[in-house]
């Protein structure tokens, strides 16, 4: 899966011109490590303390051979990277409307890089003058074969 393309540029664009973006390939982001300071946060945060996660001593010799993210963590990353390849300029809200189908298929060990690549499946007029952008995004992971998440993001920007 990982491929030697270089991260895009943001794609910036006026609300009139997303309007007719369906179909859009934004590219990649930047590569960010998984660190285990992001990890032991994530825990504190959401009481998941699982020595997969926590206990880097222990997860040597688990089922992975290093601690690994959790699958939420590397979900919640989807909103930095979504920024990075992604804007309209001339909005007043801008909303993390959700997800629809999310899938982990395969884990993020500690030290790892990950990045997204995206491309805007659809995009939909929707009352109170907003678009509701529709992304397919897929969170690989630098050196590996599988991608760590394959999400489809929702978002809205109001004019």
């Amino acid at each position: 899966m990982t491929e030697t393309t270089t991260p895009t540029s943001r794609l910036v664009v006026t609300f009139e011109e997303a309007k007719s973006l369906a179909g859009k390939d934004l590219g990649v982001t930047e590569w960010r490590e998984v660190t285990q300071q992001m990890v032991n946060t994530f825990a504190d945060a959401t009481d998941d303390q699982q020595w997969i996660h926590v206990d880097p001593e222990r997860a040597k010799d688990g089922p992975f051979g290093a601690p690994i993210a959790h699958g939420f963590l590397t979900l919640s990353m989807i909103i930095p990277f979504w920024s990075e390849l992604f804007d309209v300029s001339d909005v007043k809200t801008k909303v993390n409307y959700g997800l629809d189908k999310v899938r982990f298929t395969s884990p993020v060990k500690v030290g790892s890089r990950i990045r997204m690549k995206g491309s805007i499946a659809d995009v939909q007029e929707v009352k109170g003058n907003g678009l509701h952008i529709v992304v397919d995004s897929t969170i690989e992971i630098e050196g590996e074969e599988r991608p760590a998440v394959v999400a489809t993001f929702l978002a809205r920007f109001y004019a």
